[in-house]
């Protein structure tokens, strides 16, 4: 989809935007999209961006109500639909607020766990830090920079195609509820246990397969993300898988560094893998500098006076700011027995890093949400090196607040172009976030109620949360406390991880293409090798439907991958409910 610069539709004051179908429906599929980010999450620690999945599951919804109800009810409009989106967006990406990292390992950790109004409250807050910040930053970034936020323009030119033509609209949205439906009878099919996980009778290094977690899954929630990833991160992944779980893994065994089954093997190589991926993220993110700059540049330019843009008010944008200050503070210090001082330096540290990650999301369309938490946690080993609780929470404030900011940015360039009301938009992702806390909260329970002996399993890898608890640990306990030859394992992957962005780069074009991705490959330790064998499988499937039929597939198949991980991540939050009503009962 195109993402050429786009001239924008003047502010239209008069057609319906912030209104009870726009803010209803957005809540509502916001709310029911964060439980597949939160799945997704929890199975490999990556959320999905839900946008372009929300206007269209809008789109048809108001549709087939309109034509049922014989106009009596009429269609969502294009600017109603915007908002919708901004709501949707919000909501689906909650997770990033800690819900898949730092907050289960916090509780790995020290214990700690939080009742859901607790959890609700916190992913709120931490959501409206970052919106906070985006409501200052539009005119500069949108207006005058004219950045291109690629995700935005995608999604705008979304709404342009499908209403001019309704017809595109409604067979994009067959395409996307065909798919759900394939994806969650395959996992109703497991839950059933119709089909199992198999090692395919194959042996590794003269023992099973599984002994090294190589297995061919029975869903099909990790090819249809392969197949949104992409085939280079999906071939890095496979390098990673093969080099982490196989050579390494036997070398492992054979030295006797683990007894022959997959939890030890994993524990010994996520400690690479998680340096791998925290070292490549930062140094990816230094090329960004210039970005960081222009971020605090102020450029002047003319103040609007006496005409109404579409902008929140500047007193409201700072009320905002002083209020996400002191929610973020007071709840640091209540919930977690952080000190204000130490809650004080990190929401302002996370105001400063959200006009980063959000100056970069601008240029490139990648938002560093795990760079942004790194960066936290540094700071915060030298602020209170042996607190975990501040270390995780200070960063995962950091974390959510990029996101959120980064991510309403985007819903306002879609809606710069199509001439929608800034504020209105921003009451749109404030709810929408509200209603992703609340309901992916309530499913974060209901999913993993024991994260200390549920997650960091073959079931739920959660490789974020191993990532951050890592991070954490090190921390904590110092370097002598990793097990025996992590180290140099550790030095050699924080090399690799300098090397490998270096190499992407400064080499040309065609060259960098085959530099593997560190971040993937570092994944791959952390992820058991059947993700990363099932994520290679759809990342090869999407790249020969790329090349085969390039048309059909611009239009189709990142719906259809979008649709798959919905159905199978509802069925199995469904499947999740069901086990817990039985235990009640």
């Amino acid at each position: 989809m195109s993402t050429e610069p786009q001239q924008p539709t003047p502010v239209d004051f008069h057609s319906p935007q912030l209104t009870w179908k726009s803010i209803t429906t957005g809540m509502a599929l916001g709310g029911a999209l964060s439980i597949c980010n939160l799945y997704t999450g929890l199975k490999i620690g990556w959320g999905l961006n839900m946008s372009i999945t929300g206007i269209l599951l809008a789109f048809a919804f108001w549709h087939v109500v309109s034509r049922a109800t014989k106009q009596r009810i009429s269609m969502m409009g294009q600017l109603e639909n915007n908002v919708n989106q901004s709501a949707v967006s919000a909501g689906g990406a909650v997770t990033s607020a800690g819900l898949v990292s730092a907050i289960p390992a916090l509780t790995i950790l020290d214990g700690v766990t939080l009742s859901w109004w607790q959890l609700s409250l916190w992913i709120s807050t931490v959501c409206f830090v970052g919106i906070a910040v985006a409501m200052g930053l539009r005119k500069q970034m949108i207006v005058r920079d004219q950045l291109p936020f690629p995700g935005g323009l995608s999604c705008a030119q979304t709404l342009k195609e499908i209403y001019s033509t309704g017809s595109e609209a409604m067979l994009r949205v067959a395409m996307l509820g065909s798919a759900a439906v394939v994806g969650g009878l395959v996992k109703v099919a497991e839950i059933l246990k119709w089909t199992k996980r198999t090692d395919m009778g194959l042996t590794v290094n003269g023992s099973p397969a599984s002994v090294y977690s190589v297995a061919l899954d029975p869903t099909l929630l990790m090819v249809a993300v392969g197949g949104l990833v992409g085939l280079k991160t999906c071939v890095s992944l496979m390098l990673g898988a093969v080099g982490g779980w196989i050579v390494l893994g036997s070398w492992i065994v054979d030295t006797g560094r683990s007894p022959e089954q997959r939890g030890p093997i994993g524990e010994w190589i996520l400690w690479p893998g998680v340096t791998l991926m925290v070292v490549a993220s930062l140094v990816s993110f230094s090329f960004s500098i210039p970005s960081i700059l222009r971020a605090f540049r102020s450029t002047g330019g003319e103040e609007d006076r006496g005409t109404d843009t579409g902008e929140v008010s500047r007193r409201w944008f700072f009320v905002s700011l002083v209020a996400a200050l002191v929610l973020a503070v007071a709840l640091q210090s209540w919930f977690f027995g952080i000190s204000w001082w130490a809650a004080v330096a990190a929401v302002v540290l996370s105001f400063a890093l959200a006009v980063v990650a959000s100056r970069v999301s601008g240029e490139t369309n990648v938002t560093p949400v795990g760079a942004m938490g790194k960066v936290t946690q540094l700071a915060f080993a030298v602020i209170m090196p042996k607190s975990v609780a501040a270390n995780l929470m200070s960063a995962s404030v950091t974390a959510g607040a990029a996101s959120q900011c980064a991510d309403l940015m985007h819903d306002l360039k879609c809606g710069y172009i199509l001439g929608g009301v800034a504020r209105k938009q921003v009451v749109g992702q404030i709810l929408g976030s509200v209603a992703g806390a609340l309901v992916g909260s309530a499913f974060y329970l209901i999913l993993v109620p024991d994260p200390q002996t549920m997650l960091l399993t073959t079931e739920w890898p959660a490789p974020a949360v191993a990532q951050w608890k890592a991070v954490a640990e090190v921390f904590r306990d110092g370097f002598d406390a990793l097990p025996p030859g992590t180290l140099v394992a550790m030095k050699i992957a924080a090399i690799a991880g300098v090397v490998l962005p270096v190499l992407a780069k400064i080499l040309p074009a065609k060259a960098a293409m085959f530099v593997p991705s560190a971040a993937a490959i570092g994944l791959a330790f952390v992820i058991p090798f059947s993700n990363s064998l099932s994520m290679f499988i759809g990342g090869v499937i999407a790249g020969g439907l790329t090349w085969a039929f390039p048309a059909w597939s611009s239009r189709f198949l990142v719906t259809i991958c979008a649709g798959v991980v919905a159905g199978e991540s509802l069925v199995g939050a469904g499947d999740a409910v069901r086990l817990l009503l039985q235990g009640v009962s």
